[in-house]
């Protein structure tokens, strides 16, 4: 599923094709991603002027000129694909679930072949009301490790699944958390309010490298992830401990353990992360 370095190497990628833009037409081919009726989806877009390109947790939003946002979750195989031309051929996309027409003559398309992804339009105030029940964004310099001890001790989840919850932090998903808990050294059962000071120190740390090296890498495709352009994600390769279980840990040689919480997998290193509390603070 993209994360937030996928969902940002998408929005850079758009920035440079759709801003400018005016959409001309709103062709709906599966109304099933769409969280508002079709009826008013497509006329509430039509004359609008794309004016930025934005990210916010996973989401990647559209701000419009009238101050409303078309906004897009690329759920699990979600794709935004511009094109200087309506695409024909083995250039067209096989999952296309909404089509952006613009008065260039450009084309947005929304591909997704599950179509867990959503798309919807929203005021300004709806947005903002949406946003607000976002937790922080995990690369704002505001968002500080006493911060984040804060917000953790206020909670008895497992920290892995404190890290996904988005209420709580924006943009984190499962690949993240994992590499996250493993700089951090915490074991992805301990529950959030046992983490210390100085673990939540190594955390808003490890968030930042891990994201900011993630994004730099163009993103992490396992499968189906693609950019802007179509290109996959290069991330995979300096993975440390996602998906490689049973493999060496990069770090002290024992093998990659994997739990599964909520029905997903978490993986870690029992070395690097043992699972008790740690005695310091």
């Amino acid at each position: 599923m993209p994360e937030l370095p996928e969902a940002e190497a998408i929005v850079r990628g758009l920035r440079s094709t759709v801003v400018g833009e005016r959409i001309r037409r709103t062709r709906v081919l599966h109304a099933d991603v769409l969280r508002q009726p079709r009826r008013t989806f497509g006329p509430h877009l039509r004359g609008r002027q794309i004016v930025a390109v934005q990210r916010r947790g996973k989401n990647v939003i559209h701000r419009l000129d009238d101050d409303s946002v078309l906004a897009v979750n690329l759920g699990m195989t979600g794709r935004l694909l511009p094109f200087s031309k309506p695409p024909r051929g083995a250039a067209r996309p096989t999952h296309a679930a909404v089509r952006f027409s613009f008065g260039s003559g450009g084309t947005l398309i929304f591909d997704d072949q599950r179509r867990f992804g959503t798309v919807e339009h929203l005021t300004a105030g709806a947005w903002q009301d949406r946003s607000r029940r976002m937790g922080p964004e995990p690369l704002d310099p505001f968002f500080t490790a006493k911060l984040l001890h804060q917000a953790l001790s206020r909670s008895r989840s497992p920290v892995r699944s404190w890290l996904l919850d988005q209420r709580r932090i924006a943009g984190v998903g499962n690949i993240y958390a994992a590499e996250v808990l493993h700089l951090a050294g915490v074991h992805p059962l301990r529950r959030a309010n046992e983490v210390t000071a100085s673990e939540a120190r190594r955390l808003r740390e490890g968030l930042k490298q891990v994201l900011q090296d993630a994004i730099d890498h163009g993103g992490t495709t396992i499968r189906d992830y693609r950019d802007a352009e179509g290109k996959a994600g290069n991330h995979a390769r300096w993975l440390r401990v996602y998906g490689r279980e049973g493999q060496p840990c990069h770090a002290c040689g024992a093998s990659v353990a994997r739990v599964v919480l909520s029905r997903r997998s978490a993986y870690f290193c029992p070395g690097c992360q043992p699972h008790r509390r740690r005695s310091s603070a």
